[in-house]
């Protein structure tokens, strides 16, 4: 039972005095790279899944 206490009290300790928290500032840049990579990424996949079903489409029609 001390392991699991000592655990904890070591697992607080490293999160309240190790870690380096962003400040608001930071926080802000990161959500918006963050957001900017999704949307751009989405846009790729959407792109991609767009020309492949109509690359599939005339195949289709050309073959049927």
């Amino acid at each position: 039972m001390n392991k699991i206490s000592n655990y904890f009290k070591d697992s607080y300790k490293e999160l309240m005095e190790k870690v380096s928290w962003p400040n608001w500032s930071q926080l802000q840049q990161s959500t918006m790279i963050t957001l900017a990579a999704t949307l751009v990424i989405t846009a790729i996949i959407w792109i991609m899944d767009f020309a492949a079903g109509n690359v599939l489409k005339f195949v289709y029609n050309q073959l049927f």
